[in-house]
């Protein structure tokens, strides 16, 4: 294999290495459903971390019985079934506190 001048050979094999390998596949991409949730999914979804938390979102599709994957799963949760998330508009005393933070830290 070529040297590269100035580098150890071990650190270009390992370049070559990981540019040839990359990055692993989130999922496997045959049989994964795409588009719109389904209740039923949302249903699965939110029992089973509910029930058994989440430890890894790669493995809660296969764990809870989805053709999703799992950035997929974790995105759906976080931004739509989380039971602590506030839908809606803010009150006065959130509005309020908004206000007086620009006020502090301005538009960082």
């Amino acid at each position: 294999m070529p040297q590269r001048p100035g580098w150890g050979g071990s650190l270009y094999i390992l370049l070559e290495f990981v540019k040839v390998m990359g990055r692993q596949p989130c999922c496997d991409k045959l049989g994964v459903k795409k588009g719109p949730w389904t209740a039923e999914e949302d249903k699965k979804l939110v029992t089973f971390i509910l029930t058994y938390g989440h430890c890894c979102w790669r493995a809660v599709p296969k764990l809870a019985g989805l053709r999703r994957c799992g950035k997929s799963c974790r995105l759906r949760w976080t931004n739509y079934l989380r039971p602590d998330l506030k839908r809606g508009l803010l009150d006065e005393t959130e509005e309020q506190l908004v206000i007086d933070l620009h006020a502090h830290l301005g538009n960082r």
